[in-house]
């Protein structure tokens, strides 16, 4: 097996990169995260609603079996 070199940034062949968290990204989502490690980022927001959502309510309903 070959030795394991350090990878361009400096970190170890096993070593993750630092994830950084930030809430509240987005102002009108309920609950809302950005979620960042190296170059890539993820937002991830939620809404909550009493109801039904319309998008659902439009659905055909599956046929009973």
């Amino acid at each position: 097996m070959e030795p394991s070199s350090p990878r361009h940034d400096g970190r170890a062949d096993n070593q993750l990169r630092p994830l950084v968290f930030t809430p509240g990204i987005a102002p009108h989502a309920t609950g809302s995260v950005l979620v960042a490690t190296g170059k890539t980022q993820v937002i991830c927001a939620a809404m909550i609603e009493d109801g039904v959502p319309r998008w659902m309510k439009e659905q055909a309903s599956p046929a009973a079996g």
